[in-house]
């Protein structure tokens, strides 16, 4: 499988992360300091706090929101290639080129949009409504890690929709599939009811996981690219 990475994007991504990493814990300290050198200003004693408290909190946010993508691990663009060896050496991975599809899996089984969830815990889907089952205090350290599911399988299908207009001059008769993989080893899915696949990346789990998703729903039954489809593909999207 050959795997294609903007590089440059993710090491970017991963500095600004870092970066308001430290911004959060400056900002207070920045506060702190002005409040205690001019003690007589109204502005500086009642309006200033309040200030610094909402910006910290939005800084906050988006930096553990930041280090949920592009910090945590273990990454989907090392991950899901080590457990899909063996699908063909045709395949191909594009990783952070076509959002809102972060990867994109071209193989001889088809063309499939993976919407990866980072999640670890426990979790149910039935008719598309996803549940998370947690107790409460775990419940109160996933409101400080703002790490709630959201709908995947609505973020799945924009993902799909969002390739598929991306092929329609190049693969009109190709349709691109959605999939939901979640990466982390201790995540517990339980599957009812769902328009969209929903797997496991650890190709261990020999039953649930993508690799086998591919092989036993895949071979045979989507279509895929050609090999010149996939270099025009790759030349309007990627720009190689």
């Amino acid at each position: 499988m050959r795997v294609v990475v903007n590089t440059a994007l993710a090491k970017r991504m991963r500095q600004i992360s870092q970066y308001l990493f430290f911004v959060t814990f400056a900002i207070p300290l920045l506060g702190f300091f002005i409040l205690n050198s001019q003690p007589e200003s109204i502005f500086v004693a009642v309006v200033l706090p309040v200030i610094v408290l909402v910006i910290a909190l939005v800084v906050t946010v988006i930096s553990v929101r930041l280090a949920n993508l592009w910090v945590r691990v273990p990454r989907p663009e090392e991950v899901i290639p080590e457990n899909l060896k063996g699908i063909g050496k045709q395949s191909v991975l594009y990783s952070y080129y076509h959002f809102p599809a972060r990867h994109v899996l071209i193989a001889p089984q088809g063309v499939f949009a993976l919407t990866v969830m980072y999640h670890d815990g426990r979790f149910s889907v039935d008719q598309d409504k996803w549940t998370r089952h947690q107790s409460g205090f775990a419940r109160v350290a996933s409101i400080f890690r703002f790490d709630s599911i959201g709908n995947p399988t609505a973020e799945a299908r924009q993902a799909a929709d969002h390739v598929q207009k991306l092929l329609a001059d190049i693969a009109p008769d190709v349709e691109v599939q959605p999939i939901i993989v979640f990466t982390d080893p201790k995540v517990v899915v339980e599957v009812g009811e769902t328009s969209v696949p929903v797997v496991a990346a650890d190709s261990n789990q020999k039953k649930g996981s993508l690799k086998d998703y591919i092989w036993t729903t895949g071979r045979g039954r989507f279509k895929t690219l050609t090999p010149e489809q996939l270099e025009a593909f790759e030349a309007a999207t990627v720009g190689t």
